[in-house]
């Protein structure tokens, strides 16, 4: 067995368990309507059955004669299940009798994403436990060899990444990129078992004919057309009872279409988001013409997001000059020319409409045009990206861009029979964020709440009467926009209601720095389809910096009198402490990454590079360490000043960051933010990389020598994973919405300052046993 195809094979490891992960996730958003709660319990689940396979299937590498033979047996088995995980992914509303378009619960999103997850994800953990007992055998390097499959896994984490999210996803579907990959992992299958080695003839014929048929397999479903046959009969399933005309991806995600007549519907990651040549006319005339006939003349108008499909065509029945529309994924209004109707085909070539493809947030804080009407055409703060168009900061950003008299109009979920708790708590937030930053608001209740903000008074003068005058001066046609229907909405009698139902005891602010907004959507979202988490919710919502604080002081207590009673598990400090830095890795890496997109806006190749930069972080500490592991001799007081390293960071972090609010918006000091930005997504991917082969070393002295290297690559990397899961799913929907990014970092701090005073605890036991 040949030392090079080994660590070929570590690189693709790192290849296969990105590209699984970015695709499944991309897979199963479609299917379950996701959000950030979503999105957190699919990655947490992903995280989670790496780890099992990593520690649970992986310990039994050591007893075990034939690793080789097992490794790839695992390669094997993740080949063919990527694969069907996707189909997987697709098919399984059919078998459980589910609604395409339906919602599911957190419970039905927990265990499905789990079943679906786990045939890729349990034997992909279990391969790095397996690949350092390899990588040891070969080189005899006990812990430096642990550290080099790491290095390799993390390297190919970084090209798989950057290949599918920039490349792939681009020109090949789903089901081509997992035969791509699974090709590639039956290649290096074949190779592992031509090179030298003393495996029996008999297993090595075995497994070497399987390999080869699954490369032959592979090959045949990858260069015929039965790859976009299986992808295309997927999606019929996927979308049962709908004639689906076109699915796409593109790197911000993916559209369908599907046709009924001559109607169009365009789903985005599974939420039909525009319907033409006829669309919801009763909401879209709502949203458009009660915030234009409440400005005396409109003439500039700005539209965020949401414009195609009849809004713009609802805009332009009013004496306009201009509109701007800025949408992020170019591809939607690809498609719309692509299937285009009368509607969309007026909305797009009028000479008035001015489309820009980037980031709403970034374009309005870098136009220096002024609007008389700026709509946000998104529905709700669903995630963090989308709550940085309902923060404090970003609405000042918008009143600094409008006229004199200028209206900022949003929509929210509501109700006109009963407004729950969930309900009220989100409509209230915003409502009370609206109002500190703007000296007038007014709301539209109804079955979608219609918020009018403005600098002028002008919105809470103007009577039903003054709208009803506006409609037919301009000569406004409509279909259900009538004198009558206006009249309805705007009696008093739905604002008095609406007002009394938005009573709260306490005020709430949705910042950038505390996005307590997407907290309330989830919060919203699981009354609706999870009622029996409500109470859970409602606990996380009283949640404080000071609680965290206190539950770190109590979880660090008792471990030091665990530790005190019973020295010799003393040595358990070692992976609490990685599991602390996976999750204070994910959580910092998130407040970095969600900054970024405050200042520059979502610019998908900048976060890109972003994560790129906290990949080569993880892979250049690594090495170092590892390179560097043999002459290390103070292994504990290093690991001491690395715990140090994570603290320092995770206290000063929040305060570099806040550097964009301190100066002003000059392009020097632009420039220099950015760099910011990258350096610390750099410095924060060192913080379990330079850990990470140290901890391998040190657990690995408590076991007699030769002994326990699966079991010890198993546990570290295991608890690792695990931090990642609870950051992951934990960070973006519970920790960093409800106590915000400066305290978030700063309870990691505290998080952290724990496995520093056990890895202390250790060092003495370690120190008065060597005595």
């Amino acid at each position: 067995m040949e030392l090079l195809s080994l660590k070929l094979s570590f690189l693709i490891m790192g290849i296969s368990g990105i590209s699984a992960q970015i695709i499944l996730l991309r897979e199963l958003l479609v299917s379950f309507l996701g959000n950030e709660l979503t999105i957190g319990m699919i990655l947490a689940n992903w995280l989670i059955l790496e780890a099992i396979g990593s520690f649970f299937i992986g310990k039994s590498v050591e007893k075990v004669k034939r690793e080789l033979e097992v490794y790839v047996f695992l390669q094997l088995i993740f080949s063919i299940a990527f694969p069907f995980s996707i189909y997987l992914s697709r098919i399984f509303k059919n078998i459980l009798l589910i609604t395409p378009g339906e919602g599911l619960g957190l419970i039905p999103i927990y265990y499905c994403s789990l079943l679906i997850l786990l045939p890729s994800a349990l034997p992909h953990g279990a391969l790095f436990t397996y690949g350092c007992r390899l990588s040891n055998k070969v080189q005899r390097k006990e812990a430096s060899s642990i550290g080099d499959v790491y290095i390799l896994e993390t390297a190919g984490s970084i090209i798989g990444g950057l290949l599918i999210t920039f490349l792939m996803i681009q020109y090949l579907n789903s089901f081509e990129i997992a035969f791509t990959i699974s090709l590639i992992n039956s290649l290096i299958s074949v190779i592992l078992l031509g090179s030298k080695s003393e495996l029996s003839v008999k297993y090595r014929k075995t497994l070497s004919g399987i390999s080869v048929l699954y490369l032959f397999l592979f090959i045949y479903l990858l260069f015929t057309p039965i790859s976009e046959k299986i992808n295309y009969s997927s999606i019929k399933l996927q979308w049962k009872g709908l004639n689906v005309i076109h699915n796409e991806n593109s790197i911000y995600g993916n559209i369908t279409v599907s046709k009924s007549g001559e109607q169009f519907t365009f789903f985005t990651d599974g939420v039909p988001s525009i319907t033409t040549p006829v669309p919801d006319i009763a909401s879209i005339e709502d949203f458009v013409h009660f915030p234009m006939l409440f400005h005396e003349r409109p003439q500039s108008i700005l539209v965020l997001s949401g414009g195609a499909g009849g809004m713009i065509h609802e805009i332009l029945k009013h004496p306009v000059k201009e509109v701007n529309y800025v949408e992020l994924d170019p591809l939607l209004l690809k498609l719309l020319r692509k299937f285009s109707t009368p509607l969309t085909q007026s909305e797009l070539s009028d000479k008035r409409v001015r489309i820009h493809f980037t980031d709403g947030r970034f374009f309005a804080r870098k136009t220096e045009k002024l609007f008389d009407i700026i709509f946000i055409g998104l529905s709700s703060p669903q995630e963090l990206q989308t709550n940085r168009l309902f923060s404090f900061e970003f609405f000042s950003i918008v009143k600094d861009k409008m006229n004199q008299g200028g209206v900022m109009a949003l929509t929210l979920p509501g109700s006109l029979t009963y407004i729950s708790p969930e309900l009220r708590d989100l409509n209230g937030c915003i409502l009370d964020t609206l109002k500190n930053v703007f000296p007038y608001v007014r709301i539209i209740p109804g079955d979608t709440n219609i918020f009018i903000a403005s600098n002028s008074a002008r919105i809470d003068k103007t009577n039903t009467p003054e709208i009803v005058q506006r409609l037919r001066d301009r000569k406004i046609e409509t279909s259900l926009f009538t004198k009558p229907y206006i009249e309805y909405r705007l009696h008093p009698r739905w604002l008095d209601w609406f007002s009394k139902s938005m009573e709260r005891k306490e005020l709430q602010i949705n910042s950038d720095f505390r996005p307590i907004g997407v907290f309330l959507n989830l919060s919203y979202w699981n009354a609706l389809f999870s009622p029996y988490f409500s109470e859970i919710f409602r606990w996380f919502k009283g949640f404080t910096f000071k609680y965290a604080i206190f539950i770190i002081i109590l979880i660090t207590i008792i471990f030091v009198t665990i530790f005190l009673l019973k020295p010799k598990i003393t040595k358990t400090a070692i992976p609490y402490a990685i599991f602390t830095s996976g999750m204070a890795d994910m959580i910092l890496d998130l407040v970095i990454i969600f900054s970024f997109q405050i200042s520059f806006g979502y610019l998908y190749y900048q976060i890109g590079i972003l994560i790129t930069l906290f990949m080569m972080g993880v892979l250049i500490s690594s090495h170092y360490m590892t390179k560097h592991l043999e002459k290390i001799r103070r292994e504990i007081s290093l690991f001491l000043g690395m715990e140090l390293w994570v603290i320092c960071f995770s206290l000063i972090l929040p305060y570099v960051l806040s550097f964009q609010y301190i100066y002003p918006d000059n392009q020097i000091n632009y420039t220099i933010l950015y760099i910011t930005f990258l350096v610390m997504s750099f410095l924060c991917g060192t913080l379990v990389g330079f850990e990470f082969p140290l901890a391998s070393k040190i657990y690995l002295q408590t076991h007699p020598k030769g002994e326990a290297i699966g079991y010890t690559a198993g546990l570290i990397y295991s608890a690792d994973l695990f931090g990642g899961f609870l950051g992951g799913l934990l960070g973006g929907i519970f920790i960093l919405p409800i106590i915000g990014l400066r305290d978030s970092c700063l309870s990691m701090a505290g998080l952290k300052m724990s496995s520093f005073i056990l890895i202390t605890i250790f060092l003495k036991v370690q120190g008065q046993q060597r005595k």
